[in-house]
């Protein structure tokens, strides 16, 4: 082989290099994360994880129910639409997010016009560096960062940490975790079912009965013309399930006797129906749970929230 030879060898071997690695970020930046993979992102410790897929609510017509919600009637709302042409109830197709001690973290699946929201960001008195912005929220400890991890897929906290969404960058080394195939589902930490902060009335008497539960999933399903929430809870042991599935039985009967007792009956279209309607069983260390939700007590709930 000569010397010219080698030498043009040498360069198309670096120029084949670098299109395969050009074209590894192309398609890493374009392939679909799917919802265990965004988890491995998130901080997870002592976090509320809620994932939301919008593009199925959408459709389902459960967003159209939020119009007159004060999300959309607030103004510094309408002034972000305007401004950077993003609209979540046309444009975000899901949202993953971890409500942890140390503040929000999400990570938002949609259409985003990165360019609009740097011009907000620096209009705002933020700052952008590359791809990484961050701006003061509506108070001082609400310090918000973004970021796109891929062109459909952005990196977003809110914390008092000015550079909170870098922590999105890292990803958990263990392998993904399975997570419910459902439009909605939450993932509760043992450390809010204990503390019982922040429960809606009527459901601290069932989370006082998961004070021994290693893992807590509830999942929001449709069936046909309505919606079931679907419990699933991780026992230390059998034992622990089988005991559990009776207390969770036995705490629904009690609440059906108290409101008998009121001289009323449960409403499906209201929490009293809902949490009267659950059954229970176990499965080996694990214990499943289901009610049935009307779609009454969705609009009941969505309207309430714009009261």
């Amino acid at each position: 082989m000569t010397p010219k030879f080698r030498a043009w060898a040498l360069v198309i071997a670096v120029s084949a290099l670098c299109g395969l690695s050009l074209w590894g970020v192309v398609w890493y930046r374009s392939r679909s994360l799917s919802p265990g993979a965004m988890l491995k992102r998130l901080p997870t410790t002592d976090a509320l994880i809620v994932y939301l897929d919008f593009a199925a609510l959408r459709a389902g017509g459960i967003l159209q129910l939020l119009d007159g919600s004060k999300v959309g009637e607030d103004p510094e709302y309408q002034a972000f639409v305007r401004k950077t042409e993003f609209d979540y109830k046309q444009d975000l197709e899901s949202a993953l997010i971890a409500f942890s001690p140390g503040g929000k973290y999400m990570l938002l699946k949609g259409r985003f016009d990165w360019k609009s929201l740097s011009a907000y960001v620096r209009a705002s008195n933020g700052l952008c560096n590359n791809s990484f912005c961050r701006m003061v929220g509506s108070t001082p400890d609400r310090r918000i960062s973004f970021f796109p991890v891929q062109s459909n897929l952005m990196a977003l906290a809110v914390s008092p940490e000015e550079d909170a969404a870098h922590r999105m960058n890292a990803i958990d080394p263990r392998p993904e975790q399975a997570v419910p195939n459902a439009p909605i589902w939450l993932s509760i930490p043992p450390s809010i079912v204990n503390s019982g902060q922040s429960l809606p009335s009527g459901t601290q008497m069932f989370a006082r009965s998961l004070k021994r539960a290693q893992a807590v999933t509830l999942a929001i399903v449709p069936e046909s013309d309505r919606f079931a929430a679907k419990l699933n809870v991780r026992c230390a042991s059998d034992t622990d399930a089988t005991e559990l599935a009776a207390e969770l039985n036995k705490t629904t009967g009690l609440l059906r006797e108290l409101i008998t007792r009121e001289h009323q009956t449960p409403n499906p279209a209201d929490l009293s129906g809902f949490l009267t309607s659950g059954t229970f069983q176990s499965e080996g260390s694990r214990v499943n749970g289901y009610w049935p939700i009307q779609r009454a007590l969705i609009e009941n709930l969505l309207s309430g929230a714009g009261s």
